[in-house]
């Protein structure tokens, strides 16, 4: 969502009046003593070149850029159903309040020439319809192929071949001060045509960590920070480099007005195109697990004292107890990344894939050690599933299970999924572990789908454990 920057390059040319030599004598002259030091200032004056073209001069590598990557960049305009809730730096719709049926805008990227597209997660949110727009004006329907609400990217598929596609550059050898360009979708058709807008910039800040807030599910770590101006609608734009290669997904902004006030970020390239070919390849994201949870926000001021971020658990059997590590060992690096707190580890685990491994220096009770955890599946995406209710999908608590969502009951059904309509109908979420039902303890999700089986217009109360707490839900049935 966002954009910005302009170089100018004064050729300054020193030009020298000619000066016609009087005619040659008939008469024999001897021949004049030149000195050396006379005949080489002779032979550095230049020739006269001509004036420098007034168009050639405007054409700068920020006007090159833009050419070179404007024309993959999109407008998309999103039929969502939403809640209203209030307006916060990382939602950038404009949602009518008391509305549940939305209009959203925002932008993406053509990375394949036959119609996939990147964007935010954010931007297609519960997306009923999705409208894409070309540059050229051009209306496609697209196709939601997958999201990632965790690293904030989308995948789109539009019916469409031969589209220009961008040019990824690399996020990891960016300088802080070197110009930038954002481009996107500001403030959508009140612009009155479909050309991206751009705005330019510089790198302000690299490996940026953005303190989760309770209305961002994503984790925003490491990211490229740019003063570059990134308003509404931008979302899902590229940021680029002066070559016009893709460094960035434009995707928040820090503001206390709604626009922007020079505080933007964007996803680092890598990132959104590993979990965009996961979502092309698998329609979701796997995710890696290494087995173990660190000390949280609370701790972020002892890691000088520390040096590093302590060890809050450790699952057992998990692939961090399996490498050795254990309840109060210290974190210092991870994959030669070191670790001044607990985003700086969640950076290091957002990248990983299955399978890959992490080498860790770990300072514990006999001195600091190397560790090498080889990661695994989440328990959860590996745990057996009961569907109840048609739209519900539970799993059974189990350790592993307790130590990857951070539960606190023993026991119980864990929701891995629900569809949006039961969650409004019910007040269950995802990532509630129902414990009870009416006045019996749940020990598993097998059972939950049994006391769930009343009769018509039985009233029965849900007990759940959701962020710690237990809360409950009456339902009735018919």
């Amino acid at each position: 969502m966002r954009n910005r920057a302009l170089v100018l390059l004064l050729l300054a040319v020193a030009c020298r009046e000619g000066r016609t030599p009087p005619a040659a004598s008939t008469a024999a002259r001897p021949p004049v003593a030149i000195s050396t030091a006379a005949a080489q200032v002779a032979t550095r004056i230049p020739a006269a070149a001509p004036a420098p073209d007034a168009t050639t001069s405007r054409r700068t590598a920020l006007v090159a850029a833009v050419e070179r990557a404007s024309g993959a960049v999109v407008s998309i305009n999103v039929t969502s159903t939403q809640e209203a809730a209030p307006r916060s730096p990382w939602d950038f719709f404009f949602v009518p309040e008391g509305a549940r049926v939305v209009q959203g805008y925002g932008t993406g990227f053509v990375v394949r020439p036959n119609g996939v597209i990147v964007t935010n997660q954010h931007v297609v949110a519960n997306a009923r319809k999705v409208v894409v727009t070309l540059p050229d004006g051009t209306d496609l329907p697209a196709k939601v192929l997958g999201e990632d609400p965790l690293t904030d990217i989308a995948v789109l598929k539009v019916t469409r071949t031969g589209l220009p596609t961008i040019t990824p550059g690399r996020s990891t050898d960016l300088m802080i001060g070197e110009w930038v360009v954002a481009m996107g979708n500001p403030y959508a058709y009140l612009l009155g045509n479909a050309e991206p807008t751009v705005t330019v910039g510089v790198v302000s800040a690299t490996s940026r960590n953005i303190l989760p807030t309770g209305e961002q599910p994503g984790l925003y770590l490491d990211m490229i920070q740019t003063d570059a101006a990134i308003n509404p609608g931008n979302s899902g734009g590229p940021l680029t480099n002066v070559l016009g290669e893709v460094i960035g997904v434009n995707s928040s902004i820090f503001t206390s007005s709604g626009g922007s006030v020079g505080l933007g970020f964007a996803i680092p390239i890598e990132r959104a195109l590993r979990v965009a070919d996961e979502i092309i390849k698998n329609g979701s994201v796997r995710r890696a697990w290494v087995g173990l949870d660190v000390e949280g926000a609370a701790a972020m001021r002892e890691w000088k004292s520390q040096g590093g971020v302590a060890v809050a658990s450790v699952a057992a059997d998990g692939p961090a107890a399996r490498a050795g590590l254990r309840t109060g060992d210290v974190l210092m690096e991870a994959n030669g990344r070191r670790l001044r707190n607990y985003l700086d580890w969640e950076a290091v685990k957002l990248d990983l894939h299955v399978g890959d491994t992490v080498g860790l220096s770990v300072r514990s009770s006999g001195g600091t050690v190397r560790r090498r955890i080889v990661t695994g599946d989440l328990p959860t995406v590996t745990a057996a599933k009961v569907t109840v209710l048609q739209d519900l999908q539970l799993i059974n608590v189990t350790p592993q299970v307790r130590a990857e969502r951070g539960i606190r009951s023993e026991r119980g059904a864990l929701i891995f999924r629900i569809s949006p309509q039961v969650s409004r109908a019910t007040g269950l979420e995802e990532g509630d572990v129902i414990v009870g039902v009416n006045r019996t303890a749940v020990r598993d999700a097998e059972q939950v789908e049994d006391l769930l089986n009343v009769r018509s217009g039985e009233v029965i109360r849900v007990y759940v454990e959701r962020q710690g707490q237990i809360t409950f839900t009456d339902l009735v049935f018919r």
